[in-house]
């Protein structure tokens, strides 16, 4: 569980990221998944974009997520979600963070 501080840090690294996975009307499948866990384990943070066309709440798509990779939350923003994960390489020291 993040803690307040460590979300405010992340938010702050995250700023620059563009989002790199998009989920339109289809909702996530299996292969975007896989990219979602790859793309934590070499990155740890990354940004995914909820299209105009999706019938699910960004909330709703996050938690699914969240759930299936293990992540943690970070952020919604309107349509986009931050999402985090430590990989076992830890590249993100959240030390930093206070």
């Amino acid at each position: 569980m993040l803690t307040n501080k460590e979300k405010k840090y992340l938010r702050k690294l995250a700023n620059p990221l563009t989002a790199i996975y998009q989920v339109g009307k289809e909702g996530i499948s299996s292969n975007q998944l896989k990219g979602i866990n790859d793309y934590l384990e070499a990155h740890e943070l990354m940004k995914i974009s909820i299209l105009r066309n999706c019938d699910s709440e960004p909330m709703e798509v996050a938690l699914d997520i969240c759930s299936a990779t293990k992540a943690e939350l970070v952020q919604i923003i309107g349509k986009i979600i931050i999402i985090y994960r430590p990989s076992k390489k830890k590249l993100i020291n959240l030390k930093e963070a206070y």
